[in-house]
């Protein structure tokens, strides 16, 4: 099961509202495809590479944007999202 933090929501809630300035339409698409990457981190979540070192930690890269996520046992907890360095646990 993927769940999602309320950090990770307005993180993102952020960032679409600033790309939706320029277009409507890549805002959406931006968090249909985001969500899709998402979607498939449960069928391989050790493929992805550790965050900070931290085994249990991965990261998904899109876009230029980081999203940790935390594996639980059976679930995957998005932490957030942040461009490059500006995101700390």
């Amino acid at each position: 099961m993927i769940i999602y933090s309320s950090r990770f929501y307005k993180e993102l809630e952020n960032i679409t509202a600033f790309i939706l300035k320029d277009s409507q339409q890549r805002a959406l698409k931006f968090s249909d495809e985001l969500f899709l990457k998402i979607e498939n981190i449960p069928n391989h979540p050790l493929a992805y590479p550790e965050y900070k070192d931290n085994e249990f930690i991965r990261k998904l890269i899109y876009k230029k944007y980081v999203i940790p996520f935390e594996i639980l046992k059976d679930d995957i907890y998005i932490l957030g999202i942040f461009k490059n360095n500006l995101w700390s646990k």
